[in-house]
């Protein structure tokens, strides 16, 4: 119970220095307000560009003393109330409630591939060590590790999303224009098929990565004093890599899944961006290019909250499958 009361109340300062360095890093930028159609209507009629600049800095608070411009945020954090949009107007919290599902829904489902594939591969590569099959693995990992994630979204754009090549997945969005009119099961078709290019792209590095260090962590396990324990008993090969020498090895990709999920709930800009995702990755970089400060801030906010949550859920994780940190703490206490 200390344990888990330490890690939530080091969130604490964590999200209040997150918050300040983001709230003076946006204000280190020159107000764009002039080149937007931002405010209310009719804002835009004043006379004279420096007077529909100051209307519009009083309209959003933004003439106001710094402090004051840094409480006003720490208010709206705590009610929960962005405000609204200066692109469109619309409310922060209802533009981020549209991204954030959509960024959740392709980074579980990556996770779900990623580990379904790696963990298997990687105890064949293990138990494989030093073959001929596993060493042409290896190299195959090593490539696609090595290959950039936007460089592999363009070409597959190039030659299995258009129309010079195969032409065989769309090339943006998660649906199709005309996908009101389709059937039920064209409905499903349709979807998966927007599906297959950005999953793609968002599984391969990490598919690479974890692999390779689902091997060396399975190695590691083979080696222990337990499993030789194991073979002197003559329990079965199968017994011995699937219940003793899995559950340890996968212990160090519990600590990996709290790395991931920054990106998790953040979503990936260049990615969103290329295949036209409208998820958290493309909103920030929308409202960044427009200094929309308000939803920068908000999926700050909001983002960081759930990033901390997800690490904290990885610590609990990691403390459940690791007897060692359980006796660890109880051995502090006493």
């Amino acid at each position: 119970m200390a344990y888990v009361l330490k890690r939530l109340l080091v969130m604490i300062p964590t999200f209040i220095g997150i918050i300040t360095i983001t709230f003076f890093l946006t204000k280190l930028r020159p107000d764009a307000l002039t080149t937007a159609s931002m405010g209310p209507d009719g804002m835009k009629e004043s006379t004279g560009l420096d007077e529909f600049q100051k209307k519009m800095r009083e309209y959003y608070g933004l003439d106001a003393p710094l402090h004051v411009q840094y409480l006003r945020l720490w208010k709206n954090i705590l009610s929960l109330d962005f405000s609204e949009s200066r692109i469109d107007h619309r409310p922060v919290l209802k533009k981020i409630g549209e991204a954030l599902p959509i960024t959740l829904f392709f980074n579980l489902l990556t996770v779900f591939i990623v580990y379904s594939i790696s963990i298997p591969l990687g105890i064949y590569m293990a138990v494989h060590d030093n073959s001929r099959r596993e060493k042409i693995l290896a190299t195959v990992l090593y490539i696609l590790y090595a290959l950039p994630g936007f460089w592999v979204a363009l070409m597959l754009l190039k030659y299995f999303g258009s129309a010079e090549h195969l032409n065989l997945f769309p090339l943006s969005g998660l649906v199709s224009p005309y996908f009101d009119s389709l059937r039920w099961y064209e409905k499903i078709g349709d979807f998966l098929s927007h599906l297959v290019l950005p999953v793609t792209v968002m599984v391969y590095g990490s598919f690479a990565f974890l692999s390779r260090y689902m091997k060396s962590s399975f190695l590691e396990a083979l080696k222990a004093d337990y499993v030789r324990t194991a073979r002197a008993k003559g329990l079965k090969n199968a017994t011995i890599i699937y219940v003793h020498a899995l559950r340890n090895s996968v212990i160090p990709l519990v600590t990996l899944l709290g790395g991931l999920l920054p990106s998790l709930i953040g979503g990936s800009v260049i990615l969103e961006r290329i295949f036209s995702i409208p998820g958290m990755g493309k909103l920030a970089y929308d409202s960044f290019y427009a200094n929309d400060d308000t939803v920068i801030l908000a999926v700050v906010a909001i983002s960081s909250v759930l990033t901390m949550l997800g690490i904290f859920m990885s610590d609990i994780a990691y403390m459940l499958v690791d007897p060692r940190i359980r006796y660890g703490m109880q051995t502090e206490k006493s």
